[in-house]
């Protein structure tokens, strides 16, 4: 049987790991100052976050299992995780010593910043472990810098300053985990290529083996699924390749399908039908939308 252990707090997890508590909605937990990574964790096997966490992994042997599969936390690696989520822990020596950061934030703290109309903004924090940010040791300096600003704050007496200076300095850091992906995507552009031509393949399938009547029209989370990735990383990989997001890919081959259509003998009901929309109506609105005619304004253009 699972034993979950539920982080409801910041305070929660930095008294599992025997580390003082400087502030109730934001930490900083450096592995190096905690005795024997904390408590030990007989007790259960998975972790359940109702707050932010992200982990800056320094050393090998730490494996978790996250959305189904599992992850070595080697050497320089950044994994987030927003509220809501469960991890599972990996089997390993039962003396391993944790080595990195751990910085936990409860939603609380975002109230009344910048940060909180932006933090949705931030898709990694949806992406499962094996999508996790691998940073170069020039990259990790300046994490670490943004890291030791947040801390100088922590370590001093709240004032007025505080809450500003610590959600912008943590704005800061997800800012720059943001040019580290998308350096990352850059890096990895023949894997990528091949994803986005996977991705080409299953949206024609979809067509072709009348799914769409079957099963409606197709989504991101469909191919996402099926590429085994999740839909915020799929998305995010999708944009940085093409410049468009996979809502727009699918958008489009549904209406360079539906305009090959016109020239058979078929109503605009039936058009909408085998592509997987539910009303006809939806169909002509999208179609509208995105050629600035409608269905039947298309049809006797083109005929």
């Amino acid at each position: 049987m699972e034993n979950t252990l539920v982080i409801n707090s910041v305070s929660d997890y930095c008294n599992l790991r025997n580390y003082e508590v400087k502030h109730s909605l934001i930490a900083i937990v450096d592995f190096n100052k905690v005795s024997n990574g904390g408590e030990t964790r007989k007790s259960f096997n998975a972790m359940h976050f109702n707050c932010y966490a992200i982990f800056l992994k320094d050393a090998e042997g730490c494996k978790m299992m996250y959305g189904g599969k599992p992850y070595d936390y080697d050497e320089g690696t950044l994994v987030f995780l927003s509220p809501n989520q469960t991890i599972k822990l990996g089997q390993y020596d039962p003396n391993f010593t944790p080595k990195g950061y751990a910085i936990l934030f409860h939603p609380d703290l975002l109230l009344g910043t910048d940060l909180f109309k932006k933090i949705h903004t931030y898709g990694f924090f949806s992406y499962e472990s094996n999508e996790a940010l691998h940073i170069s040791a020039k990259e990790r300096k300046v994490i670490l810098s943004v890291i030791d600003k947040i801390q100088f704050e922590l370590d001093q007496n709240i004032d007025k300053h505080s809450k500003n200076l610590i959600s912008s300095n943590l704005e800061l850091f997800l800012d720059y985990c943001t040019r580290f992906y998308n350096r990352q995507f850059i890096t990895r552009a023949h894997e990528n290529q091949n994803t986005i031509d996977k991705f080409e393949t299953l949206l024609n399938d979809y067509f072709k083996s009348k799914k769409s009547i079957k099963n409606g029209l197709p989504s991101v989370n469909y191919f996402a699924d099926e590429l085994c990735l999740s839909p915020n990383y799929f998305g995010d990989l999708v944009k940085n390749e093409t410049g468009k997001s996979a809502q727009e890919h699918i958008q489009l081959k549904l209406i360079n399908l539906s305009k090959n259509k016109m020239f058979n003998n078929k109503s605009i009901s039936e058009i909408a039908f085998e592509l997987g929309f539910k009303y006809p109506q939806h169909f002509s609105r999208m179609f509208k939308k995105s050629t600035g005619v409608t269905p039947k304004e298309f049809r006797t253009l083109n005929n």
